[in-house]
């Protein structure tokens, strides 16, 4: 099936149950990719695990996004779905404050958002309310601050013993 024709019928049984809690659908290099409000991701993800002409079993991934531009919605999560009966593949995506990095715990649905939640937890500060055991899962548990935000420069700025020119700046 053409990509285009899984964004349409995902799409209009997402707006069909869930109205204008779907913020958009587009397409975006070939892949069908949905947003949603943030206090429904739980809900739309089971609804698209049980619905049975969906039957999105298989979370392929989960991950952080940080984007300090974006005032009221810098950090976000990308979820992504397989259904492999159809091999359907879509990502769904929530955006938040920085300020307000709580979002519901997807460990309810798929016991595989374990880790995946540890680990964005750990490099973006995106805390999964209910999640069974929130802590870091790689840095160590002292370290203050979030690896992955665009916080800080990408280079020590007191260097002395670099040439930019090397390097094409």
């Amino acid at each position: 099936m053409e990509e285009q024709e899984v964004l349409t019928q995902v799409e209009a049984k997402l707006r069909e149950n869930f109205g204008d809690n779907i913020i958009s659908a587009e397409m975006m290099r070939d892949f069908s990719v949905f947003t949603i409000k943030r206090d429904k991701i739980v809900e739309v993800i089971k609804f698209l695990y049980d619905e049975p002409e969906m039957e999105f079993r298989f979370l392929t991934d989960l991950c952080g996004v940080h984007f300090p531009d974006n005032k009221g919605q810098e950090l976000g999560v990308i979820y992504h779905l397989h259904n492999m009966f159809k091999n359907w593949r879509i990502r769904l995506r929530i955006f938040f404050s920085v300020d307000d990095a709580v979002v519901p715990t997807l460990t309810t649905v798929f016991s595989a958002a374990n880790w995946m939640e540890r680990e964005t937890y750990d490099f973006f500060g995106i805390v999964f309310k209910g999640h069974p055991n929130m802590r870091r899962i790689l840095n160590v548990d002292d370290m203050i601050g979030f690896p992955m935000r665009k916080e800080f420069p990408l280079e020590d700025q007191n260097r002395e013993d670099k040439n930019d020119a090397m390097f094409g700046r």
